[in-house]
């Protein structure tokens, strides 16, 4: 191809064409002055698209050498740590969460984003438990000897097991930790998990303005961290919509019966329950409290952002209110083109996990390419920087404490799914 330069026979075209109209001109032809005007043109514009092409193949080759650059020497294969709960009752989230890592790494590689490095993920079921947490962190860290760490599920235990990576230096992205504290650990723990304290707000203000509650009661798990956070904030915000707590009922891990909880609750006849748990208890909690008659709005914490609610929890959990950082529904195209891959993938629907997993693995690979090098400090400054991300959760950006920054919405489950309360 010889686009934007002059081939030989143009140009020796153009050479009679000036000579052609020098005789004229010497004869008085009036018309030369017209051809040789013509001719000008002709050159000019030859030479505006020797100038057009030459532009816009220096702004072809600088588009590559940026990508180029971005990418930076990066080859082989990086090792990226994945903390996740795969088996115990939390397991739901530790799954959804695992596929929406897995989709996006395979995505990334496919792609060749990375140029000519591929990201390795080395996924360890930290089965929902501190010591568990604390012991696959250190795998992590000392043997596999990760860049970086996506994770872990559960809030009790990153406050747990994070501490070691920011020691080693090494950045975590939490995917789904939304209590109180989990980024003041240190400079390299990040989470694009929206904490309970971005989210409750909202839902309570939704729920304000169109069920007009005049009294709650509350139920929470006291043995974690997580659900203790959000219930102080729920209490928080109940205060500042002027409705009244009627009562406050708590239960631990692995509790079986609430009746008795539920029955105290009851008594005081609330507008609406509220319960902040994780889904081992959730399920039983809503399908007991509607055993016992209470007929009232239940409003949800994190804990139950996952269609298990509505699978296990069937009847009981229709109309159940809860903050969310995503929705099925969503028309953001990025999102759209998730729950398609996902579908196609796991034969299942994405939850709210599998979105933010999905996307925190992006955000991880981002900053690695952003960062061109597999070294974790660079890593983690790259992620520090990253502002106005276009991905499945909208349009995302950490703030300056690497918490996320973006708009949550309100779910209620009507038909067996999850719609927006509105």
């Amino acid at each position: 191809m010889n686009e934007g330069r002059f081939s030989p026979r143009f140009s020796f075209l153009v050479f009679l064409s000036l000579v052609s109209m020098t005789l004229l001109a010497a004869c008085g032809d009036n018309t030369a002055t017209t051809a040789i005007t013509a001719a000008g043109s002709a050159a000019t514009a030859g030479s505006a698209a020797t100038t057009a092409a030459g532009s816009a193949a220096t702004t072809a080759a600088a588009g590559s050498a940026t990508t180029a650059a971005a990418a930076g020497n990066l080859s082989g294969e990086i090792k990226v740590g994945a903390l996740v709960t795969l088996t115990g009752n939390n397991s739901p989230f530790g799954i959804a969460i695992k596929n929406g890592y897995d989709l996006a790494v395979s995505e990334i590689n496919e792609s060749k984003f990375l140029g000519g490095a591929t990201i390795k993920l080395v996924a360890l079921d930290d089965k929902g438990d501190k010591q568990e947490g604390i012991s696959v962190m250190s795998k992590l860290l000392d043997q596999e000897k990760v860049v970086s760490v996506l994770g872990p599920t559960l809030s009790s235990t990153a406050l747990a097991a994070d501490p070691l990576a920011q020691k080693a230096g090494v950045p975590v992205l939490a995917t789904s930790n939304t209590a109180n504290g989990i980024t003041q650990m240190g400079d390299f723990i990040f989470r694009n998990s929206l904490p309970e304290a971005g989210v409750i707000p909202g839902t309570i203000a939704a729920v304000k303005a169109k069920l007009n509650p005049k009294k709650a009661a509350i139920m929470f798990e006291s043995t974690n961290e997580f659900t203790k956070s959000a219930a102080d904030v729920f209490k928080a915000e109940l205060e500042k919509n002027s409705i009244q707590i009627t009562g406050t009922e708590a239960y631990s891990k692995g509790d079986a019966d609430f009746r008795t909880q539920l029955n105290k609750l009851k008594a005081a006849s609330p507008d609406i329950l509220i319960v902040s748990g994780l889904i081992g208890e959730a399920v039983p909690i809503v399908q007991q409290a509607r055993e016992v008659g209470f007929t009232q709005p239940i409003i949800g914490g994190n804990g139950f952002n996952t269609p298990t609610i509505y699978k296990d929890g069937k009847e009981a959990a229709e109309g159940i209110i809860v903050g969310s950082a995503w929705f099925l529904g969503s028309t953001n195209p990025k999102s759209q083109a998730f729950v398609a891959a996902f579908k196609k993938k796991f034969n299942t629907d994405p939850d709210q996990f599998a979105a933010q997993a999905y996307d925190g693995a992006y955000l991880m690979a981002t900053a690695i390419k952003n960062a061109g090098a597999a070294n974790s400090k660079a890593i983690r400054d790259a992620l520090a920087q990253i502002k106005n991300y276009e991905g499945v959760l909208g349009t995302f950006s950490f703030d300056a404490n690497r918490d996320p920054v973006h708009q949550p919405v309100t779910v209620i489950v009507k038909g067996g799914k999850f719609e927006l309360f509105q």
